[in-house]
């Protein structure tokens, strides 16, 4: 275990994983305790931040874990009570909590654009919300938001409702960011691009007909580096931003995603 987060408290939100093996949240809560933080692991689904905490503890680090809804401001308390009760202080709040719905606008319902952007955008500024206050006390705290390519151009999906509540999500990085920069808080988002994980076999799979390898050669196609990137690759851009060796980085939205971003019609 190295020290870039040696005594430091990570709320990690959406810890859990969608499906078995290694998604963006818990390759973050593990990647963040493998550098001395104490982690409290937060998910929708209970089970799966519990996971999400075993495997830390696994390891040899200290984590707890609690469900929470983004959406509720509610909840976010609870778990930033959790963490405050238990750690005593809250120096990392990453937030990769996101759902995506398959539709642009004549086809997808009200209540779905409602659901994306309160988990997406909503659910952003909540956590903010909830955890701002005690950064402020403390004089310190990084912020690291997890949004999209889909953010800022075409991927050849229509997901409208997730494509702009993630294009918010990084307008909110850059004004959180400036807002409390003098007091020491810094915010900072991830855009992350084809990357593998269990995510894209439950939601974009079904687009090439179950057919594994098509959609992995597909998506590899598409980037210049001519491969997907893993979740590994999210968690270490997540771990800079949440280390003092990006002190003097605030209010970036940086894409992680092989070059692909550059390529895209401007």
């Amino acid at each position: 275990m190295a020290d870039r987060l040696q005594g430091k408290t990570a709320l990690v939100l959406g810890a859990g994983c969608i499906g078995e093996g290694w998604g963006n949240g818990n390759a973050a809560a593990v990647t963040f305790a493998r550098e001395g933080a104490r982690v409290v692991c937060a998910d929708i689904e209970e089970e799966s931040a519990a996971h999400t905490a075993e495997l830390v503890r696994r390891e040899g680090g200290q984590a707890v874990h609690v469900r929470a809804d983004v959406a509720s401001f509610g909840q976010l308390e609870h778990a930033v009570a959790l963490a405050l009760g238990t750690y005593g202080r809250i120096d990392v709040l990453h937030n990769n909590a996101g759902i995506s719905v398959r539709g642009g606008a004549p086809d997808s319902s009200e209540e779905s654009w409602d659901r994306v952007y309160a988990v997406n955008a909503r659910g952003a500024f909540l956590a903010c919300k909830a955890v701002i206050p005690h950064m402020q006390r403390q004089g310190s705290g990084a912020i690291v938001h997890v949004s999209s390519i889909a953010a800022v151009g075409w991927t050849g999906h229509a997901m409208l409702s997730y494509q702009s509540s993630k294009a918010a999500l990084n307008q909110l990085t850059r004004m959180v960011a400036v807002q409390h920069a003098a007091e020491g808080i810094r915010c900072n988002c991830i855009m992350p691009g084809l990357i593998d994980s269990p995510r894209i076999y439950q939601t974009i799979l079904p687009v090439f007909g179950g057919d594994v390898e098509k959609m992995r050669a597909s998506r590899s196609q598409a980037v210049p580096m001519k491969r997907m990137g893993d979740v590994w690759d999210i968690a270490n851009a997540a771990l800079f931003f949440a280390s003092d060796e990006s002190r003097y980085v605030t209010g970036v939205v940086m894409p992680v995603d092989g070059g692909i971003t550059c390529a895209l019609p401007h």
